[in-house]
């Protein structure tokens, strides 16, 4: 790296030195990954372009068993080029659904029907409550989106939440009977006050629900696309109960779900509130605890295990070339550069395939590898098109069983490697 590139590296990031659930300095290296490109930083013209690297490697706190990174990008940086909108997905859209109707069912009514959506990105989730005869609050600090959701209906304040802002909002708007954070708490980096901020527009007796990426699903299924600089928080039910702990809340339910290779759903309520603590959280601890997902040792056998994975993708990729075969990525998805980058194939992939309006046409962070529209695939008919949306794998084998038919190959990197072809698809995708 040249010295000017450096000092711009150095300038957009800083490496805190404390766990951010309950601020011990103790918290070793527990997972090393090669420094990546920022995912959404898509540049126009790829001449004399060299992409800024940034670390991503996973700590783990010894003292509440949190795993994060500690290397934290400049938010205005970081997010100055977010595309993600969780209307766009309809994956999400439904659960979304889902999961209201779950709420309105096992814990309404509500007596005041206010709701908090903390990270409400485009209102979608808010949608399904304000349909139901919900006062509905949105706080979210990307602007643009903020002030589309707010046209379209669903107040949006555009800032992050704070324990300050917290407060403003109650003084305004008055505390919620029901808040939401869905993904959010994977995007903090100041979690405290976060959470200060949310215990301060919880009513008394309110409930909070949350939903994270879990980290038991991430180590257990090798979910490496799930790891990248947004994502500075993994987490895990045992430190977010003493997290929760710590500002006056208690997880009184939890609940294992699939969406976005597994994820954990989280319901809580002020200290000595209204519910009672359901059998699924001391179920779910004591799972942690035989998986001893709170363990350098568990962190040091995924890194093992990724290596073999490197290792096999390698020769697929190696074997490929030696026929004289194209290489071709699927997905201009944020976990495309991450895996990229570590599965050092970035510049064996020739071109990229994606239908997103704002990327097609561009070059790819890191590698800069143009974006084409899907249909290029039955032009190019590469030999190899490796799976960078490992989300929508399934969906992208259905599209184009055509190209299979032709010979074709999809490549899987995560949760599995695995090579797709005419003989085998029909199970892939059953």
């Amino acid at each position: 790296m040249n010295q000017n590139l450096e000092q711009e590296t150095k300038s957009h990031y800083q490496h805190r030195s404390n766990c951010r659930l309950c601020l011990s300095t103790d918290v070793p290296l527990a997972i090393p990954f090669a420094p990546t490109p920022i995912a959404e930083k898509y540049v126009s013209d790829p001449e004399g372009v060299t992409t800024p690297l940034f670390p991503v490697d996973l700590y783990m706190c010894k003292q509440c068993g949190h795993v994060q990174i500690l290397d934290v990008i400049d938010p205005e940086y970081l997010w100055s080029d977010y595309t993600y909108h969780s209307g766009q997905t309809q994956g999400i859209i439904d659960h979304f659904n889902e999961v209201s109707q779950q709420v309105m069912t096992k814990y309404g009514p509500f007596d005041k029907k206010f709701v908090i959506d903390v990270g409400s990105n485009d209102g979608t989730f808010l949608k399904c409550f304000k349909e139901r005869g919900f006062k509905v609050l949105g706080i979210d600090p990307a602007t643009e989106i903020a002030a589309k959701a707010t046209s379209e209906g669903i107040e949006t304040l555009a800032d992050l939440m704070t324990d300050a802002k917290g407060l403003e909002i109650q003084k305004k708007y008055g505390k919620a009977d029901l808040v939401t954070a869905f993904n959010v708490f994977a995007h903090a980096d100041q979690m405290i006050d976060l959470l200060k901020g949310i215990a301060n527009v919880l009513d008394r007796d309110g409930l909070f629900v949350f939903e994270v990426s879990y980290l038991k699903d991430i180590i257990d299924k090798m979910l490496i696309g799930t790891i990248f600089h947004e994502h500075l928080c993994n987490h895990s039910l045992r430190p977010m109960i003493d997290f929760l702990s710590s500002q006056g809340l208690e997880v009184f339910d939890v609940e294992h779900v699939s969406i976005q290779g597994g994820s954990i759903i989280g319901f809580a309520q002020h200290k000595q509130g209204p519910r009672e603590i359901q059998p699924t959280v001391a179920a779910m601890l004591e799972s942690e605890e035989s998986a001893k997902l709170h363990e350098l040792s568990t962190m040091q056998q995924f890194v093992s295990r990724f290596d073999a994975m490197k290792k096999e993708v390698a020769e697929i990729v190696q074997l490929t070339i030696d026929n004289g075969g194209i290489i071709a990525g699927y997905g201009a998805a944020r976990s495309g550069p991450m895996l990229l980058t570590q599965y050092e194939i970035g510049n064996k992939v020739s071109e990229v395939y994606d239908d997103h309006k704002q990327k097609v046409g561009l070059f790819t962070p890191g590698d800069l590898i143009e974006v084409k529209p899907t249909q290029t695939i039955n032009e190019t008919k590469p030999a190899l098109t490796v799976i960078l949306a490992w989300i929508h794998a399934k969906a992208i084998v259905r599209k184009h069983e055509a190209y299979l038919q032709n010979g074709g190959q999809f490549l899987t990197l995560t949760p599995t490697v695995q090579l797709i072809n005419k003989d085998n698809y029909a199970d892939f995708i059953a």
